[in-house]
C-alpha cells in the first residue's frame, strides 16, 4: 500500500512541475489586409477622389492599434483623413474598421500615392493607388461622344 502511495504522489508531482512550466499562449500578433472600393483612375486638376477602406483582420485583439502614412512618389496632391491634410511619412492612428480618405489632385501629370497600413505588432500591408490627369477638353471629347 505505501508503495501505492508514493507511486501516486511521484505521479502527481511530474504532473504538477509540467502544468507549472506550460505557460498559456496567447496570440495577439494578427495579420490583416486592408480592401478598398473602386477608385477612379482618371482626375482633373481640383478634383477629389473618396477612397473607401476596410481594415480586415484575421483575429481580434483588443491591444492592438492601426496606424497609415503614405507617400508621393510621383505628380502632386493632398490627402485627408479624419479631417485632417496628412503630412507624406507621418503616421496616423486608425481608429475604425472602415475609413475613408480624400484625395485632391493637384498636378497636370500622373499623380502616385503608396499608403502603408502597419499595427503595433509590426505587421504591415502596402497598398499603391495611380491618378491619370483629365483635361478640360479631353472630358468634354468624352461626354459628347457618350451623347451621339
Amino acid at each position: 500500500m505505501k508503495k501505492i502511495c508514493y507511486l501516486v504522489l511521484i505521479v502527481s508531482a511530474i504532473f504538477l512541475t509540467n502544468s507549472c512550466i506550460d505557460e498559456l499562449d496567447v496570440k495577439n500578433d494578427y495579420e490583416f489586409t486592408v480592401e478598398y472600393l473602386p477608385v477612379p483612375k482618371r482626375l482633373k486638376m481640383g478634383e477629389t477622389a473618396e477612397i473607401r477602406f476596410e481594415l480586415v483582420r484575421d483575429g481580434n485583439f483588443s491591444d492592438a492599434k492601426y496606424y497609415v502614412r503614405y507617400f508621393q512618389p510621383d505628380g502632386k496632391g493632398e490627402l485627408r483623413f479624419d479631417g485632417r491634410l496628412l503630412t507624406p511619412n507621418d503616421s496616423y492612428e486608425i481608429r475604425k474598421e472602415t475609413f475613408r480618405m480624400y484625395y485632391t489632385s493637384q498636378s497636370a501629370e500622373q499623380q502616385v500615392i503608396d499608403l502603408t497600413f502597419y499595427d503595433n505588432f509590426r505587421n504591415r500591408y502596402e497598398l499603391s493607388f495611380a491618378f491619370n490627369h483629365v483635361r478640360n477638353d479631353e472630358e468634354e471629347v468624352i461626354n459628347e461622344d457618350v451623347n451621339e
